[in-house]
């Protein structure tokens, strides 16, 4: 039996009988087809892998974000709860693609963009999780400070860098550690801590809500008139609401591969959405809350002004909420990378990927404004990944709906019959990304027609509207069909 033909036939495993709950490991460290015998058909990893990865301080502070933009408590937490409604809801039909072709979404993406048009995605990809990964472990750190702060050991949150590159290197380790074995730990991890720590955060709950002065009338300090009232809606659209469910349409893939394809689609669909929904609307409406008494965004302020009394809890929960994030992100760096055709081992890249996110926690301590940071980072990532999904999501649920084998995209670098870019894309891919940025409206960039309309940023719906439609019409028009995999072919 030849390479190719191998390549082709790796994952073709039976379906029957089979409930084991993790896949061996050989099949994360080299890029190939997650057999179904190696699938498992509970949903609870699912479910508690994207709830842990959002049961992180960040979340909390954008919902403050809204309040600190002068929008009201209620109307902060409706621009919430109705864009990770859609957010979410097309975040689940990523999820839906990694179970029905056991890929990653970097692989998947050969098959869009050409072997080497794909590097482009993949490698944007990779810059990103590197910077999710440092930007997670940065936030905290002012929070642990304060939280030390209250128990005594420091003077102030102020300063004490060495002290806070420290915590962020021992947080980046056991990140890396935990990475380091893949799935399984991964999945295991978010299992036996995100319950305990889903506790804390409800006793936080009750004692911000109850016991904290929350204004629950807060009406905003917006002045504007109502078209100009939409510019920070949308602001706090793009940041926390629909943008937030996109920028984890990149990572779907990597995890749902794992899940049987006997495992009722809907029952998927609503596992993995809701273990996203559910933490960011609720850690949202803490942080407006939160910031409707103290009227600030900054996580040590947060802290200090509202649970010093429950410093040591929160401190557990802060410091859980990088690693259950980041824990994602670092895995998703490696298998990302692999798909640049670059010979390197899975467990290398980990590490690797640690020491670069660590200096750029170190670089990041520089900086004043959290708000502000978050603001510009957050629609960048969301922007991208619109436009991205935007063509992924036409080509395998409109053109490629009835195919499920995509192994060629697994062949030796020139042997698997796709092109090395595929024009079509690229094209509906640039288009997207101008789109986007003339649509787009905060603190790095401000866009032609988000002006025009008035500060309204609508990034996220330009860009992804026009890589499909633009995908779409010139796949038609040049008649461009994907066949089944010719390496398939060849093994029957």
């Amino acid at each position: 039996m030849t390479m190719e033909v191998q390549y082709a036939i790796v994952g073709q495993g039976s379906a029957a009988g089979t409930t084991r709950e993790q896949p061996d490991a050989n099949c994360e460290d080299f890029l190939q087809v997650v057999p179904e015998k190696d699938r498992t058909k509970s949903l609870w990893g699912q479910f508690w892998v994207w709830f842990g990865a959002n049961v992180a301080p960040i979340n909390w502070l954008l919902g403050a974000l809204g309040v600190q933009m002068g929008l009201g408590l209620w109307e902060t937490f409706a621009v919430i709860v109705v864009g990770n409604l859609i957010g979410m809801s097309v975040f689940g039909l990523m999820v839906l693609l990694g179970q029905r072709t056991g890929l990653t979404g970097m692989l998947l993406g050969r098959r869009v963009f050409g072997r080497v048009g794909n590097y482009l995605p993949t490698f944007i990809q990779s810059i990103v999780v590197v910077g999710w990964c440092a930007v997670n472990t940065w936030v905290v750190l002012d929070l642990v400070t304060a939280l030390l702060m209250k128990l005594g050991f420091v003077d102030s949150i102020e300063g004490h860098f060495a002290l806070k590159a420290i915590i962020g290197g021992v947080v980046m380790l056991v990140q890396v550690i935990i990475s380091l074995f893949g799935y399984k730990a991964i999945s295991t991890f978010e299992k036996w801590t995100v319950p305990p720590t889903v506790l804390i955060l409800l006793v936080m709950t009750i004692a911000a809500w109850g016991f904290m002065g929350v204004d629950w009338n807060y009406a905003g300090t917006f002045s504007g008139n109502i078209s100009e009232h939409i510019a920070p809606i949308s602001s706090v659209m793009t940041a926390i609401g629909i943008g937030w469910g996109f920028t984890w349409l990149t990572y779907a893939c990597d995890y749902s591969r794992f899940v049987s394809r006997t495992v009722p689609k809907k029952k998927l669909f609503a596992a993995s959405s809701l273990g996203q929904f559910i933490p960011v609307c609720w850690l949202g409406l803490l942080g407006a809350t939160l910031a409707t008494k103290s009227g600030s965004i900054d996580p040590g302020q947060l802290i200090v002004d509202n649970f010093g009394a429950l410093a040591i809890p929160v401190l557990l929960l802060v410091i859980h909420g990088p690693i259950a994030t980041n824990i994602l992100n670092i895995y998703s760096f490696t298998v990302s990378v692999q798909c640049l055709d670059l010979k390197v081992n899975r467990k290398a890249l980990n590490v690797f990927v640690g020491i670069v996110a660590w200096l750029g926690v170190c670089l990041f301590l520089g900086f004043s404004s959290i708000g502000t940071m978050l603001d510009g980072w957050l629609a960048s990532v969301a922007g991208w990944t619109a436009v991205w999904g935007g063509i992924m999501l036409v080509h395998f649920f409109i053109i490629e709906r009835k195919h499920s084998d995509f192994s060629s995209v697994l062949a030796p670098f020139g042997k698997s019959g796709t092109p090395l870019i595929r024009w079509q894309a690229m094209v509906a891919f640039f288009a997207g990304l101008a789109m986007c940025w003339a649509f787009s409206y905060g603190s790095l960039f401000q866009g032609t027609f988000a002006v025009m309309l008035g500060d309204v940023d609508l990034s996220w719906l330009g860009g992804m509207a026009t890589s499909a439609l633009v995908y779409f019409v010139l796949t038609k028009v040049t008649d461009t069909v994907t066949e089944q995999s010719p390496l398939l072919e060849q093994a029957m």
